[in-house]
């Protein structure tokens, strides 16, 4: 209680202190205060106070007042008067947004803005990017154009629901530019949405909603020019956001704007020629010897006229079909013809007769008009077809009297100004060729539109012909300075990329440029004499010219030339004969030829039996006869003769892969990404690259194709890809060898560790670039390697990081279990095992090292009977021991015999009397029974032993006795005798 009694005290006696001092002070006036509103509480309300400019200078401030509610906003072109608190228009000469603010003033980075380099490689944190920032050039702030990443942000508080509007000119896509939001929540845009569309025309508009609340708007670039070409920066200016706040005054038009009226949302810019200050409300023109460009707030003395003002060009044909070469000043003229010692426009030329109309054209009343369908001609008069043939439709243009209508120059300035009306390109007779410019760093383009591409109706379309059309030109450039002429494909005007690029001077040639997409409709000629910046011009006299320039297949175009039908027409009433496919027409009489087997017929090949084109290796034309596939089975002569059989099926499938990483110059990381899609019959799924980065979302299918990926920070998208393009679009063959169709394989690529080959897959792309005039191509090594069992194990060579040596040809080495040959009996072998038990079991095991994979499954394991050794050592045994015993008994039955036999004989000798040669009389011996005659009876003739046995055979009498012939002198005596009686 006594310390609250205290405290009223104080603040009483201070109260009279500050009434005390106010009282010494002035009134205030109006000019010493400004009123501003007080938070709004929850029931959006708020109150207007007064507050001092300056602290203790008066007193008597307006007593605070209730305002108007926090949702009050007033309209484009009005401020809150704040002492009415209603809503008034701006004077004339100043303009406002109502509840936002404006930044078109570039002369510095504005208030609230903050810009900085940093690198997106943490492998190399000592990359210097401090300066890579977003730079302010007057009108706009241009982004960096090297490696670094560079940010520009704007933090900003929303009292409501509001807009963000800004305009951005993107015209390379070699930067990467993304704009997104952070919310209270530091949640960022989706990254879908974030990556910014190449620009259109000259500038693109980007519109977003934002919430109420805090905003964190974020403009990112990051340049990966890899190709080593100009990259032209990222552009921005008119930056707008609504539902900030009110807005209690309206802000002068900046010098070279005006506005004429009250209530303006903006300040229009000053036409050429003309100027103003700031605040302006309208553009006083210059003198008649000052000039000023669209949008300047002062004028220029104009320079004396030179050389390099003025240009020349052929005038089209007149009614008498005559045409003459003239001069030109450089548009908008800024040189005086009338400062010492200007030159003069040189006079225009005789006239001379018209050349003809370009190909495919006719001359009527002194124009050129299109042939019919059907038609074609030289550029004099439209020849009907033949029958049989078809007309090739298209574009040739190799008279340049007049621009084409679908053919426009423009100019870009590396210092950004409206001037697109400058001529860039200039029409002379026999070619088309670039004008000076107003400085020496301008691309001077030339843009081509088509509206789509048609095949002939002969042709037949499938998966395999990448090839929709062709565009060829034949340039030639001129230059005493480091120049550049680009060529590039895409979707219009600044939606494209660089197809190929020459510098310096270059001889007349021809260069061809195959289309695979009905999206790729435009086409740009680009020529820029330095890229050194602040050179004055003195490079003028530098040009590039292009003489004529071709686009085959194109929607409404005319044509210049009839071609015989090498295929089967497809739509009834077609002026071609009908061939079955794998057929040619001979000499277009209608009579059909049949290819030899296995070829394949492509509409771009000379007509006859030469366009019957042989398969290579291992392939077999598909169905259309357009084009050779493979099946993915292989069958390989060994040099033992036997067979080898491959089955590539499991690796068919698109299968992608990457480089190591590579880095540019400031230490930026990327990788080559590379789709191959081996091999396959028609239904198959090619491989493909797509450019993710843009909207335009561009992309290539063929066999092997690659592109460009960085890594990215963006949550739902671990990489970017870009840059992509074909390596290969049509098989060649598949073999072991090192070569084939001018592709080489060189075995020191990749050193094999074992002795069986490597199947090759040689692949060629129609893409030629000035680097590969005859095209990409890539070889595939597929080796045998048991051990590895993923699909995607694909290396690159040592000595070639990135794929290739020469830029031109690739090569790829895939080890995997399916590279290797089917299994077969060769290569397994059995293993018996011993006899145990009467059971033997017959196991197969794999040759060592296995070089083989699928095919002939290794056999189950054999159980068969059997007998073991003890059987048959019993049974030899048994068997010796019964053989031995038989041996002895008869060797013991014969030696008896023999004992007996020669007892007889002696006992026959003795009763002989010892006469030699004399036996007795007696015819026979009469041996007593149980003797054996066999044992008394010996032949002495020579017979064999079999013999003498039937010899002993004997006839018994019938007193019991054995009659045993005896072969003697008596005998032979007795036989004589009897032989005589009976004569």
């Amino acid at each position: 209680m006594q310390r609250g009694l205290i405290t009223h005290l104080s603040h009483f006696v201070l109260g009279l202190v500050l009434a005390q001092a106010s009282a010494d002070l002035p009134m205030c006036k109006e000019s010493d205060y400004h009123f501003e509103y007080t938070e709004c509480d929850v029931l959006g309300s708020r109150w207007r106070v007064a507050v001092p400019n300056k602290a203790d200078t008066c007193t008597g401030l307006p007593d605070p007042v209730k305002g108007t509610q926090c949702t009050f906003s007033c309209s484009n072109g009005e401020f809150l008067d704040m002492q009415s608190q209603q809503c008034q228009k701006c004077a004339a000469g100043t303009y406002s947004l109502g509840t936002g603010v404006a930044f078109d003033e570039w002369d510095d980075l504005p208030a609230g803005f903050v810009t900085q380099g940093m690198t997106m490689n943490e492998g190399n944190a000592h990359t210097d990017c401090s300066n890579s920032t977003w730079t302010p050039k007057g009108d706009y702030v241009a982004s960096n154009t090297d490696e670094c990443t560079a940010m520009l942000s704007y933090a900003v508080s929303l009292k409501k629901p509001g807009v963000l509007a800004f305009e951005y000119f993107y015209p390379d896509n070699s930067i990467y530019f993304e704009f997104f939001i952070q919310n209270d929540q530091c949640q960022s845009t989706d990254s879908e949405s974030r990556w910014m569309k190449i620009s259109d025309n000259n500038w693109s508009q980007h519109r977003v909603e934002l919430n109420k609340g805090n905003n964190v708007l974020y403009w990112r670039t990051t340049t990966y020019a890899l190709r080593g070409s100009a990259v032209k920066p990222v552009l921005l200016r008119n930056i707008r956001i609504s539902g900030v706040a009110y807005t209690s005054e309206c802000f002068h038009c900046k010098p070279g704007t005006h506005s004429a009226e009250q209530g303006s949302a903006h300040c229009s810019p000053c036409p050429a020629d003309t100027f103003s200050n700031k605040g302006a409300t309208v553009c006083h023109e210059c003198e008649k010897d000052k000039y000023a460009e669209a949008g300047s707030g002062s004028c220029k003395p104009r320079p004396a006229c030179t050389n390099s003002d003025y240009f020349y060009t052929h005038t089209p044909c007149d009614s008498e079909g005559k045409t003459q070469l003239m001069y030109k000043w450089i548009e908008p003229k800024i040189c005086s013809e009338t400062v010492e010692g200007a030159v003069k426009l040189p006079a225009s030329g005789e006239k001379q007769t018209c050349p003809p109309c370009n190909p495919g054209f006719f001359v009527s009343n002194s124009t050129c008009e299109p042939c019919t369908n059907g038609s074609f001609s030289d550029g004099t008069v439209c020849t009907k077809c033949p029958v049989g043939t078809e007309p090739v439709v298209g574009f040739e243009y190799k008279w340049w009297n007049k621009m084409p209508t679908n053919m426009r120059s423009s100019v870009f300035h590396q210092e950004f100004s409206e001037s697109d009306h400058n001529t860039a390109w200039e029409v002379a007779g026999e070619y088309i060729y670039t004008t000076p410019g107003n400085q020496d760093t301008d691309f001077l383009m030339l843009t081509l539109s088509v509206p789509g591409y048609r095949l002939p109706q002969s042709a037949v379309k499938d998966s395999e012909r990448s090839e929709l059309s062709r565009i060829t030109f034949v340039f030639e450039t001129k230059c005493t300075a480091d120049c550049r002429f680009y060529f590039l494909a895409g979707y219009n005007q600044w939606n494209n990329e660089v197809v190929e690029h020459w510098t310096g001077s270059n001889r007349k040639q021809s260069y061809s440029y195959v289309i695979q997409s009905n999206s790729t409709v435009g086409f740009t000629w680009t020529f820029q004499r330095t890229q050194e910046l602040k050179v004055e011009k003195k490079f003028s006299a530098d040009v590039a010219k292009i003489y004529s320039i071709s686009i085959t297949n194109v929607i409404g175009g005319v044509a210049s030339q009839c071609r015989r039908c090498p295929l089967m027409s497809v739509k009834a009433g077609s002026a071609c004969v009908p061939c079955p496919p794998a057929h040619y027409m001979v000499n277009g009489s209608g009579v059909c030829q049949s290819c030899p087997p296995n070829t394949f017929i492509r509409a771009d090949q000379p007509v006859g039996e030469a366009a019957c084109i042989q398969c290579g290796p291992n392939t077999k034309t598909n169905k259309a006869h357009t084009a050779c596939l493979s099946d993915c089975t292989l069958a390989v002569q060994t040099r033992g003769g036997s067979l080898q059989r491959y089955n590539f099926s499991p690796l068919a499938n698109v299968t992608g892969f990457h480089s190591s990483p590579r880095f540019t110059i400031k230490g930026l990381r990327y990788f080559q990404r590379f789709s191959v899609g081996l091999c396959g019959t028609e239904s198959r799924i090619p491989a493909s690259c797509v450019d993710n980065v843009t909207q335009s979302g561009r992309e290539v299918r063929g066999y092997v194709c690659q592109s460009t990926v960085v890594p990215s920070d963006i949550r739902s998208q671990s990489v970017v890809s870009s840059q992509p393009f074909l390596i290969g679009d049509s098989l060649i063959g598949v073999t072991t060898k090192t070569t084939l169709d001018s592709i080489s394989s060189p075995d020191s690529l990749f050193p094999a560790a074992s002795g069986l080959p490597d199947v090759i897959f040689y692949y060629k792309s129609s893409d030629t670039t000035q680097a590969c005039k005859k095209g990409r191509s890539a070889a595939i090594r597929l080796r045998c390697n048991p051990s590895v069992t993923a699909k995607d194990h694909i290396t690159l060579p040592s000595n070639c990081s990135e794929g290739t040596c020469d830029g031109c040809t690739f090569h790829f080495l895939w080890q995997s279990q399916h590279a290797c040959p089917l299994c077969t009996k060769n290569h397994y072998r059995e293993i018996v095992s011993a006899c145990i038990q009467g059971i033997q079991r017959t196991t197969y095991v794999w040759q060592q090292p296995l070089q083989c994979y699928g095919g002939e499954s290794l056999p189950a394991q054999k159980v068969s009977a059997c007998v073991t050794l003890d059987f048959w050592l019993k049974f030899g045994v048994s068997t010796g021991t019964i053989a031995a015993v038989l041996l002895i008994s008869i060797s013991c039955y014969f030696w008896k015999k023999t004992r007996k036999l020669q007892y007889k004989y002696s006992k026959l000798m003795m009763s002989s009397g010892g006469k030699e040669c004399e036996l007795p009389a007696v015819d026979s011996c009469a041996i007593m029974e149980g003797e054996d005659a066999e044992d008394d009876l010996m032949d002495l003739t020579k017979k064999s032993f079999f013999t003498k046995i039937k010899s002993f055979s004997r006839e018994r009498t019938a007193d019991g006795f054995d009659s045993v012939p005896l072969r003697s002198s008596s005998s032979r005596q007795l036989r004589e005798e009897e032989d005589s009686d009976e004569a």
